[in-house]
């Protein structure tokens, strides 16, 4: 090889070193420009009521997101179904000064004013679980969560109404709850308006007289539809005690252990999974690399609505709600 072809590659070789080298600091320089500053705060604010399994997969998502992200995530939810205790949560969050704020929107009348205050302030905001059609109402950026609960609730009363299905109800455990209003108002449309609500509150006690009441009353269902995990899984066993589950087609929103072996075993029609880890998840990376890199999506994000209804999925989503993920 010619002395000057010798010349040109250790040149081009010594170009590329001081490339990379130029490229690395350049990376190390971005990342040190971060590392000094301190954590993102991101304030998460729900109607979970206390007791109510269904935020428990959202909650390790947000954990999960948080010990990978470094953000520093604070959790708030009122004891009981209650949007003017959480608009207080809401104005406290913006009092605070936090980088993002994540909110469920049961309410968005009794919530706007909170959430329209804190996009006023600066603060970034995202939808998640109920609310998708009041993002713009409230001010908010989008939505992460299950897409139209009206659509979710029609297509459980058509697959009600397709497995012969004649008088079934829809348990209504949040009265005014947007979403879950819409599950209830979809199913009816489902089964061409023949699916009465029966309302109740969270309690276990509350659950089994009214519905058990319900039932005796009016021998002729054959269907149930619970509107959450938790409701579901206190009916599940009551029912079973008594002998009668299998003389009901049920399903439910949401997964649950006590649900998917329901489904594995036969017993239990479907559960709607929602993917609500996710919806803890994605905000906490989403608000954390907004709060250092101005970068935000700009379109909702839908987890669900996944029919688990086989044995074979029951199964695997159920060693995964064991974990917590689901």
């Amino acid at each position: 090889m010619k002395l000057s072809a010798k010349k040109t590659l250790i040149h081009g070789a010594l170009a590329a070193v001081l490339a990379s080298t130029v490229v690395a600091s350049s990376v190390a320089v971005a990342a040190d420009s971060t590392a000094d500053k301190p954590p993102v705060r991101i304030a998460f604010v729900t109607h979970g009521q206390a007791g109510d399994s269904y935020w428990n997969a959202l909650k390790k998502g947000m954990e999960d997101a948080a010990k990978e992200t470094g953000a520093k995530v604070s959790y708030q939810a009122p004891e009981a179904f209650d949007p003017i205790a959480m608009s207080r949560m809401i104005d406290a969050a913006v009092a605070a000064k936090v980088n993002g704020l994540v909110v469920s929107v049961p309410d968005a009348n009794a919530l706007q004013k909170s959430i329209q205050a804190a996009n006023a302030a600066g603060i970034p905001v995202i939808v998640v679980d109920s609310g998708e059609n009041d993002v713009k109402k409230v001010g908010a950026k989008f939505y992460i969560g299950s897409a139209a609960e009206y659509d979710a609730g029609k297509q459980a009363g058509i697959r009600f109404k397709e497995a012969g299905v004649k008088n079934p109800i829809c348990l209504n455990h949040e009265v005014g709850n947007v979403s879950i209003d819409d599950r209830c108002r979809g199913f009816k449309d489902g089964m061409d308006g023949n699916a009465p609500q029966v309302a109740m509150t969270m309690d276990p006690t509350d659950v089994t007289s009214r519905v058990g009441a319900y039932l005796a009353s009016h021998p002729n269902v054959d269907g149930i539809l619970a509107t959450s995990s938790s409701v579901a899984n206190v009916l599940i066993n009551d029912l079973r005690k008594k002998g009668t589950l299998t003389k009901y087609k049920f399903g439910s929103f949401d997964v649950s252990p006590e649900l998917l072996e329901g489904v594995a075993k036969g017993d239990v029609f479907f559960a709607l999974d929602a993917q609500q880890y996710m919806m803890g998840y994605l905000p906490v990376v989403m608000l954390n690399n907004n709060a250092k890199f101005g970068v935000m999506p700009l379109n909702n994000i839908y987890t669900g609505p996944l029919f688990v209804n086989n044995k074979k999925d029951a199964e695997t989503v159920l060693n995964l709600s064991k974990q917590g993920y689901r």
